[in-house]
């Protein structure tokens, strides 16, 4: 390795894979930079200082394959490729870890704004602001209109009993990060399992949907929906519903979440339901049990990152403060359910 190598990126041992692959796509030597983006998986721009690429892969020290497959951020990424959906050209896909030491992606580089603070939103103004929390709520709408048959994207998951799957994963995930007692958690669970509705028609799911995982152009278009790890197959109101729980997160003080929907001009969230509702036509009738979800899901995530912060296992701006919005966000969820 030579010193301009990012951790977990071997740019020589890519070079020769990418020459392998895709004969004369890349014309120098090739630098590389670690860059934000992802729960977990490493996300690295790379350039030949001609043209740019994004590499992804999983976690340095991952122990768990399944949760970073970068077969099937691929696979997703590829399959919606040829739909309305924005996203990146994918390049190759390697699942070979003796190239670089775990299975890694290339994909096109996309010019684009991630935005994710009421001050970067300010700045544009709240007519531009409006305009591009819209286009978040189309290109949602343009992901759940896709045909899973019809882009290679069938076997992509299991919608049958996919909600109930869902809350038994997250409620296992606080099981495995319990260190305190949290107020009312195990009643939004309870409640949460007593009142399961019925999935309307599943869809492609991106399990992560917010302004932050999305790249927006000068011209305020949406030019690529990025950070597609937990993506499947499954009940497409669970994309909604945690739009709307991070649209409300403005109830509870967390600086280590987005604050955007704050910004003057990002519509409420009742604006926001209805333009999903109206363009997509589904039953939303249900809606409160997603958000409820979706808030008990948050509390989980954060909980979890609490733990490992409070074992010495993550360090980070903000995580000290993690732990205290997990509450609130538990008495939200059981408040959104409330008979």
């Amino acid at each position: 390795m030579t010193q301009q190598d990012p951790p977990g990126l071997d740019l020589a041992r890519l070079r020769a894979h990418l020459d392998e692959q895709a004969p004369g796509l890349v014309k120098g030597e090739l630098t590389g930079e670690v860059v934000e983006g992802g729960r977990s998986n490493l996300t690295y721009v790379v350039s030949d200082g001609a043209s740019r690429w994004v590499v992804r892969r999983p976690p340095l020290g991952h122990v768990l394959p399944t949760a970073h497959d970068m077969a099937r951020e691929h696979k997703v990424i590829s399959g919606l490729r040829t739909t309305k959906v924005p996203v990146p050209a994918t390049v190759t896909l390697c699942q070979d870890t003796a190239v670089i030491g775990a299975p890694f992606y290339v994909m096109e580089f996309v010019e684009g704004t991630p935005y994710r603070s009421r001050a970067e939103l300010e700045a544009l103004g709240p007519q531009r602001t409006a305009a591009i929390a819209d286009s978040l709520v189309d290109t949602l709408v343009d992901l759940h209109a896709v045909v899973p048959e019809e882009v290679g994207l069938g076997d992509f998951g299991r919608p049958e009993g996919f909600l109930e799957r869902q809350l038994r994963r997250w409620k296992k995930q606080l099981d495995s990060s319990r260190s305190r007692d949290i107020e009312g958690i195990d009643q939004l669970h309870d409640r949460l399992a007593k009142h399961l509705p019925a999935s309307g028609a599943p869809a492609i799911v991106h399990g992560d949907y917010r302004l932050d995982n999305v790249l927006v152009d000068g011209t305020d278009k949406i030019t690529a929906v990025l950070d597609w790890e937990m993506s499947t197959l499954g009940d497409p109101l669970t994309d909604l519903a945690l739009l709307v729980a991070y649209a409300e997160r403005g109830k509870v003080n967390l600086e280590v979440v987005s604050n955007v929907s704050t910004a003057p001009g990002y519509p409420g969230v009742d604006e926001v339901v209805a333009r999903y509702t109206q363009r997509s036509g589904r039953d939303i009738s249900a809606l409160n049990w997603y958000v409820g979800f979706a808030f008990f899901k948050l509390a989980v995530i954060l909980e979890g990152i609490f733990y490992r912060f409070s074992k010495g296992q993550t360090v980070g701006a903000g995580f000290d403060k993690i732990g205290e919005a997990v509450a609130p966000l538990v008495a939200l969820g059981n408040e959104t359910l409330k008979d």
